[in-house]
């Protein structure tokens, strides 16, 4: 897998770069100091996954996210050093894949690379209950589904519309099948098909998606 790594920490980057060039599965293609430089070198070298600073000059991570996401297939991973709310909503609208704290373990960065490359996101529970609050401080969107996804939503079967507001608030696949007393397979095949009906990349946006169109309202129940 080829890897793009952005950070406007000359140290930074030589430390991930070492790291993941040490895997005999990945192979980084290319580094950029900050967000334009990110964006040009996405769009010539089309990594699989990029490593994104939120902080960097000229152009921010989730700007320079929202423009490599909008243009290439890669997939974006968000790195900063500050666990900030007001980040992880941006940054996961702005088409980011998961989102992860700079102290994380060598191993931790090598398997969420993994992670994001193979087509899974990468949302622990803990980034998705600051996404809920967050957009509980926004008031979220009005009760029920509304506005451009009203269609696409209605599309969904039962399950995977219950799929889905599990995954909103955080569950694993293995939690929603115990939920909802169905295998484990059943539950991923709910979640293909609930992906590709709304024309989503992942289930990061999957969980965006449900309170922005107020499928999901914070503080209501799921299924269970």
């Amino acid at each position: 897998m080829r890897v793009l790594v952005a950070d406007d920490q000359a140290l930074v980057r030589d430390g991930f770069c070492v790291i993941l060039d040490a895997q005999p599965d990945i192979a980084v293609v290319g580094e950029a100091g900050d967000g334009n430089e990110a964006v040009r070198a996405a769009l010539a070298l089309r990594p699989d996954v990029v490593l994104m600073d939120v902080r960097m000059p000229r152009k921010n991570g989730i700007e320079a996210t929202a423009e490599i996401c909008a243009a290439t297939d890669a997939r974006v991973l968000m790195l900063t050093t500050f666990d900030l709310d007001e980040y992880v909503y941006d940054a996961l609208h702005a088409g980011a894949s998961g989102f992860l704290l700079k102290d994380m373990r060598r191993a931790e960065l090598v398997s969420a690379v993994r992670t994001i490359a193979g087509g899974d996101s990468l949302l622990a529970p803990s980034v998705t209950r600051r996404l809920i609050a967050d957009m509980a401080g926004r008031g979220g969107a009005p009760a029920g589904p509304a506005g451009r996804w009203a269609t696409a939503l209605a599309s969904l079967t039962a399950r995977e519309t219950d799929s889905l507001r599990l995954v909103a608030q955080g569950l694993s696949n293995a939690e929603i099948a115990a939920r909802l007393h169905v295998t484990e397979h059943t539950v991923k095949t709910h979640m293909s098909n609930l992906l590709t009906k709304l024309g989503l990349r992942d289930r990061v946006q999957a969980v965006v998606l449900a309170y922005e169109s107020g499928l999901v309202v914070p503080g209501r129940h799921s299924p269970g």
